[in-house]
């Protein structure tokens, strides 16, 4: 690994760290039960995956945005980009797996300078389902992005971005000045060229995520709110709405800390345990590669730096039949994806 990349990955560790100690604080101890106790409780320990299904690979954590919510502290400040070298690695596996769907993250995936290339050649090896989870601004960004709708309809990439709120005050204090007016205008863009349309076989999705410290309302009320919203007021349409519970880790974790709420957040989360939703987590259908090649359960793991429980833990290493036979590494965070109707990058998964 070069010197640059063992430094950004013993700073991210370091954090990792300082955040699983705090997890781990007294609350877990003496007045709630481990997400591990939950699981056993239902028989459902250890986790173990079913058939992988989807690839997520985040190609760097470089973002045109700095949002409250955001699990892997994305920025223009970050300097984690994943190579074409490590591209290729993924590409090899992608030929050999039995996955069906690439799911592109970042960050702003579209901002690592080989995003174009990947998504070309992932194409070529056979994946037929993109999901690449556009920010909307980065359209806005400057003039290299600003072919991006068309190069995402010659792929037919299924675009899932996030939008907080249908009004700019909410979605502004959520992800920054100016955000919301520059989404409007890239989802009239998408809207004209046939994504989020109705019938069009463009998808587009949008993903919500609480402002704050409490857990999404009904997703399907969510949906039904902000369609007539959008279409009211703007004329833009889309296809379902993703409502997603914030975990408490990185940003809003450090947002939790300071506010004074983090306790009564994860007296929330265990409250809302779902036994039901625990069928269907996405760690048991997805495997999450990071910036740099190192695999995990999910990429809530990987902020928590909890690499797979595998021998072999790099893409470059893959082999399917110890990965298909491992356990699942599992936390307290864990408790956000099966609060209530259960949370993934899918949205509610009950």
């Amino acid at each position: 690994m070069a010197k640059k990349s063992l430094k950004a990955r013993e700073k991210l560790m370091a954090k990792a760290d300082e955040q699983l100690k705090f997890l781990n604080n007294g609350i877990f101890e003496d007045e709630l039960p481990t997400f591990k106790e939950q699981l056993s409780d239902i028989n459902q320990f250890p986790l173990q995956p079913n058939k992988l299904e989807i690839l997520q690979i985040n190609l760097g954590y470089m973002c045109n945005q700095v949002c409250a919510h955001c699990h892997v502290d994305a920025g223009p400040d970050r300097k984690e980009i994943m190579t074409k070298s490590t591209m290729k690695s993924c590409l090899k596996v992608i030929q050999k797996t039995g996955a069906h769907t690439l799911d592109l993250t970042g960050g702003a995936p579209e901002m690592n300078p080989h995003f174009r290339w990947f998504v070309e050649e992932a194409a070529k090896v056979g994946i037929k389902d993109f999901i690449v989870r556009s920010n909307l601004t980065i359209i806005e960004a400057n003039k290299k992005y600003k072919d991006l709708p068309e190069f995402f309809k010659k792929h037919n990439v299924h675009l899932v971005s996030s939008m907080p709120h249908w009004t700019e005050e909410k979605t502004d204090h959520q992800r920054g000045k100016g955000v919301f007016n520059k989404s409007i205008r890239a989802l009239k863009r998408l809207n004209e060229i046939g994504y989020g349309m109705p019938n069009s076989t463009l998808k587009l999705d949008l993903v919500y995520n609480p402002s704050g410290a409490f857990l999404p309302t009904n997703q399907e009320v969510m949906q039904r709110d902000f369609k007539e919203k959008l279409i009211a007021n703007f004329d833009i349409h889309f296809h379902q709405l993703f409502a997603i519970t914030n975990l408490p880790i990185s940003r809003f974790l450090d947002y939790l800390i300071a506010s004074g709420n983090y306790e009564d957040y994860m007296y929330n989360l265990v409250e809302a345990f779902n036994p039901a939703a625990v069928t269907n987590v996405m760690c048991r259908n997805t495997l999450s590669v990071s910036w740099d090649g190192f695999l995990y359960d999910c990429d809530f793991n990987q902020m928590l730096e909890m690499k797979i429980d595998s021998n072999r833990k790099h893409i470059t290493e893959y082999n399917e039949a110890e990965i298909q036979n491992r356990n699942i590494k599992i936390h307290q965070h864990c408790y956000g994806c099966t609060a209530g109707a259960g949370s993934s990058c899918q949205g509610n998964i009950t």
